[in-house]
């Protein structure tokens, strides 16, 4: 274990661009949009009022894991071809997470960078797949994943070729239920002071509760993360998952504005 550690290490740190974002650089990152994608429409309405808003990128779910098999399980393909025709109409690269093997080849011709999901990042399957792709990859940590655990699940991405990884901080599962999971920013610091990837954090799934997500923000930047994924929609209530930790566009734009005026860069 040791030794696959040192190798994260060893060497100057990982900058991972995703077409002309870049992931670890001086600039911290902001990615938004809803947890679903829903249609056209809405999803090219949240992207241009989320470019004005100042964020970098977009993410939005097509393949959905969802806890009840009876539950929305997103768009599939047809919410990759959205995503895509949003995408190059506002000229925001996206992120999407890919759940299957068995798309991995065919996602490629959609997808900017590719997520995987807290409950697959032990799919060590998928994590050797997405790895000989060297498509930019945003890996979430588990549920209930150690630190050694999740830098292990980056290894198997990184054994394959693809140094393009990023992990992205999501909260994970303690005794406290109040709110949706309890999010490590200890695990932030950790990362940003040892290793050479650069780190996201989730407040939206680190907290499940959208009037603490800016505060989580701000505290997450402090720690020196990289940059924020925050879910986002014109209608937060409405929103067809997720959508008590959802917040507005407006508040995102608060959020970055925040960020800025406090010198977090």
């Amino acid at each position: 274990m040791k030794d696959l550690l040192v190798d994260l290490k060893s060497g100057n740190k990982i900058k991972v661009k995703v077409k002309d974002v870049t992931i670890g650089g001086r600039e911290k990152i902001f990615i938004s949009g809803p947890c679903s994608v829903e249609n056209l429409d809405t999803m090219l309405s949240i992207a241009k009022r989320l470019k004005k808003a100042g964020v970098h990128m977009l993410r939005g779910g097509v393949f959905k894991p969802r806890t009840s098999p009876y539950d929305f399980q997103g768009l599939q393909y047809d919410g990759l071809k959205i995503l895509r025709e949003v995408s190059q109409e506002v000229h925001m690269p996206f992120v999407t997470e890919i759940m299957d093997t068995r798309d991995v080849e065919k996602a490629m011709e959609y997808v900017d960078m590719i997520q995987i999901g807290s409950r697959n990042m032990y799919n060590y399957s998928l994590l050797k797949e997405v790895g000989k792709t060297r498509k930019p990859v945003l890996l979430k940590r588990g549920m209930s994943a150690t630190l050694a655990e999740w830098l292990y699940a980056a290894e198997y991405i990184m054994a394959e070729g693809n140094m393009n990884v990023v992990l992205c901080e999501r909260g994970i599962r303690t005794f406290e239920n109040y709110t949706r999971n309890t999010l490590d920013l200890n695990s932030v610091a950790v990362i940003k002071g040892k290793y050479r990837l650069p780190v996201i954090v989730d407040p939206s799934h680190g907290t499940g509760l959208r009037e603490i997500v800016p505060a989580m923000s701000v505290a997450a930047i402090a720690t020196g993360a990289d940059g924020l994924m925050i879910e986002s929609h014109v209608n937060p209530d409405n929103s067809i998952s997720d959508a008590r930790e959802t917040i507005s566009i407006d508040t995102m734009g608060k959020i970055i504005e925040r960020v800025k005026a406090n010198n977090l860069f």
